[in-house]
């Protein structure tokens, strides 16, 4: 334990004892005896905690806690009291203390309350960085684009994102950005500090997907030794993304469906409503209206979610982004991978405006990531750009029986996935996102390997669950 504590106490001797077991402990302490002299310290010195006597000799202890409230938001304070004064005690958690310990007190207690003070709010201060991390990455100025149709797109992103509307509907081709502007959706909405939770359809059989979304009761099947929270109930207050919604099994359709109308559910094996508030937003690169016609998506679904629809349009429809995306990617890659390439020729652009870009934004990041990390030379040339399959093959053409040879006894079709699976997570320091595109699956499907193999990052590595 570490950090700068605030000790105000008006009994020298137990402001002496408390100072003396903080030293102990490996804390700086800051020390008064008066209202005046706390709130001098509190406007010279950064606190990680104060620790404040609720009856002091020149006014109250809540005169202190309102200048650190004021000044220092977000310090835990942890007052002291009589026990005859309980009450202003938790008038004070009512003002933004932390936490109350009455006269007499033991020691011991004192500084595990202490402890739990600076645990909680270390972890909020990880939470806040974290949370403008993810604001900074996933805003609309990460929607690269000066296109007519992205500007409408972003529009209507950020129209939605304001309103309180919890359901929204992303349409586009595969690769168009359907995923990032699920998150920017979140992030710039009131749910920000709450959970994202996202989740492919594709990626799991019908059963798991089920116990993903819903959670299950212990006991209610075999292997279920422990309750398990679903996606639904871990949101709560936030936004559940369900991407590929149109591959989603008729049976859990339903479900979903009950969610969107009433706002409650059952985990699996259970018997209790569990009330939810979340945003949900689907998104599919299917026609769902062809679909509700073939008797594969339920028609009521469908117009429940149907009540915002946004289109992210393919990037051969707004060909005068791929400039800006591509210097976009150029920096990103420059900067992960420690590069310094200035930009592109002109061939190399006009070789870009000319492809169609079946795979979107996703296929010209890819593109622009072999180009700096495997040229050389200032300006990225037009015979870096590799296209279409040969991009794919990493510019050469290679068939199955080249790639894998089959044992003459024959082997393990398991252990081979589960080598692949393991050999795409450590050539990506465990990227999901990245191990996934090296595999040609999704990062919910490389998660689902991961604890179908048990497969564990070495003590250098951990997991990255984010498109990077």
């Amino acid at each position: 334990m570490s950090g700068r504590v605030l000790v105000v106490e008006d009994e020298k001797l137990i402001r002496w004892n408390i100072v003396e077991k903080l030293h102990s402990m490996g804390f700086l302490t800051e020390e008064a005896g008066s209202v005046n002299e706390a709130k001098n310290i509190i406007s010279k010195r950064a606190l990680d905690i104060a620790i404040v006597d609720l009856r002091l000799p020149d006014g109250d202890g809540m005169d202190i806690l309102k200048e650190i409230v004021s000044k220092q938001p977000g310090i835990p304070v942890l007052i002291i009291t009589a026990y005859s004064s309980i009450s202003n005690a938790v008038e004070a958690m009512k003002n933004g203390a932390f936490d109350y310990v009455s006269k007499p007190f033991e020691m011991d207690e004192l500084i595990m309350r202490v402890q739990r003070a600076i645990e909680q709010s270390h972890l909020r201060n990880s939470f806040q960085i974290g949370l403008q991390q993810s604001k900074r990455i996933f805003n609309l100025e990460h929607i690269i684009g000066e296109s007519s149709r992205i500007k409408e797109a972003k529009k209507l992103l950020k129209s939605v994102a304001e309103s309180p509307s919890t359901t929204i509907l992303l349409l586009g081709e595969s690769g168009s950005g359907k995923d990032l502007a699920a998150r920017v959706i979140h992030y710039e909405s009131e749910r920000a500090p709450y959970p994202f939770m996202n989740i492919t359809c594709t990626a799991l059989p019908e059963s798991l997907l089920e116990s993903e979304l819903f959670g299950y009761e212990a006991g209610s099947f075999t292997g279920a030794d422990r309750l398990k929270k679903g996606l639904f109930e871990i949101a709560n207050r936030g936004t559940v993304f369900m991407d590929e919604i149109g591959d989603m099994p008729l049976s859990i359709q339903a479900k979903v469906l009950r969610i969107l109308d009433e706002k409650t559910f059952k985990r699996i094996g259970g018997s209790v409503d569990i009330q939810v508030d979340v945003r949900v937003i689907a998104a599919t690169n299917k026609n769902l209206e062809e679909m509700v016609k073939n008797g594969t998506f339920r028609e009521d679904l469908f117009y429940r979610l149907n009540v915002i629809p946004i289109e992210i349009p393919p990037l051969r429809e707004r060909a005068e982004d791929i400039p800006l995306l591509a210097e976009h990617f150029l920096n990103l890659f420059n900067k992960e991978f420690r590069r310094e390439r200035k930009g592109f020729t002109p061939e190399a652009i006009r070789k870009l405006l000319s492809y169609h870009w079946p795979g979107n934004v996703r296929e010209l990041r890819n593109v622009i990531e072999r180009a700096v990390l495997l040229g050389k030379e200032d300006f990225i040339h037009e015979d870096e750009i590799i296209l279409g399959r040969a991009s794919l093959a990493r510019g050469r053409s290679f068939s199955g029986a080249e790639l894998f040879l089959l044992p003459p006894g024959g082997c393990s079709l398991e252990e081979v996935e589960k080598s692949l699976v393991k050999q795409a997570l450590e050539r990506t320091n465990w990227n999901l996102t990245r191990a996934g595109a090296l595999l040609n699956i999704s990062r919910d499907q490389v998660r689902y390997k991961i604890e179908k193999y048990g497969l564990k990052p070495s003590a250098n590595q951990d997991f990255t669950d984010h498109n990077a």
